[in-house]
């Protein structure tokens, strides 16, 4: 699986690395570990499904971090049947959806809401602004 860090989930581990808070490498391991499970449930991955030539079920790989891995991995095994890539959306993001999910990039960068973007207008003149009235963000940062 190849994946490329995003800024701010490099900014979320160097924060952790850089605290004062642990009283052991124990502690601080578990919090990165916490910290990068969080972050990769924040991805869309992929998978490979497959089926045999029968039309039976055949065997599934994933995760993959774009299609053109899982079409890569396809292409260097050949076991027969077909196969078919399919988007893996991430359930951070749709609980960050429902809940808000604070600090994160493509939500409100509000420290006290951390609001989906979705409540934001996508409406000509007003595209962009808050429709929560006790947020104080004023506009979606992307």
């Amino acid at each position: 699986m190849r994946l490329t860090p995003r800024k701010e989930e490099v900014s979320a581990v160097v924060a952790l690395l850089e605290s004062q808070d642990f009283d052991s490498a124990d502690q601080m391991a578990k919090a990165i570990l916490k910290e990068a499970g969080e972050i990769l449930q924040m991805r869309d991955w992929f998978a490979l499904a497959h089926t045999w030539n029968d039309g039976s079920r055949g065997l599934n790989w994933a995760p993959f971090g774009n299609e053109s891995e899982a079409v890569a991995f396809a292409n260097k095994i050949a076991i027969g049947g077909t196969a078919r890539i399919i988007k893996l959306y991430a359930p951070g993001v749709t609980l960050a959806n429902i809940d808000g999910k604070k600090g994160w990039k493509g939500y409100c960068q509000d420290a006290e809401c951390g609001h989906a973007p979705n409540v934001h207008s996508a409406v000509a003149a007003a595209r962009g602004a808050c429709h929560i009235p006790t947020c104080p963000c004023g506009q979606f940062r992307k």
